[in-house]
C-alpha cells in the first residue's frame, strides 16, 4: 500500500479527493490518468497561452481546474479557476503574467504524484 501521507503532507486533500471519487482505488487510477495527461496538458496550455488564443487556453485550464478540485489539489484548482476566469474574459495580460505561478504549482503536483506512485 502506498503511503498516503506523501500526498498529505505536501498539501494534498486526499480525504476531500475521496469524499468526491469514493474510494482509494478510485482516486489512484483518476491520479495515474491526471499524470499521463499532464505533460501533454501543460504543453498545451503554454502553446494557446503563447499564441494568445483564450478560448481553447479556457478549455484547458477549465479541465486542470476540475481534475484538480478532484484530486485534492487546492491551489492549483484555485490558480486554474482564476486562469479560467481572466482567459474567458481575454485578459492575455493576466494569463501571461501569471502563467509562471500556475505552471510553478502544477509541476510541484506532479512531482507529489511522483513520489507517492514510487514510494
Amino acid at each position: 500500500m502506498k503511503d498516503i501521507s506523501v500526498l498529505s503532507s505536501n498539501g494534498v486533500d486526499v480525504e476531500k479527493g475521496l469524499e468526491l471519487l469514493g474510494d482509494m482505488e478510485t482516486y489512484e487510477e483518476i491520479l495515474l490518468e491526471f499524470l499521463n495527461q499532464s505533460s501533454e496538458r501543460l504543453e498545451n496550455l503554454k502553446k494557446y497561452k503563447d499564441e494568445a488564443d483564450m478560448a481553447n487556453y479556457a478549455i484547458l485550464v477549465h479541465a486542470l481546474k476540475s481534475d484538480s478540485k478532484y484530486l485534492g489539489f487546492t491551489k492549483l484548482a484555485e490558480l486554474a479557476y482564476q486562469h479560467e476566469m481572466e482567459s474567458k474574459a481575454n485578459n492575455t495580460q493576466f494569463v501571461n503574467d501569471n502563467f509562471d505561478e500556475l505552471m510553478k504549482e502544477a509541476n510541484r503536483i506532479i512531482e507529489i504524484i511522483h513520489l507517492y506512485l514510487e514510494k
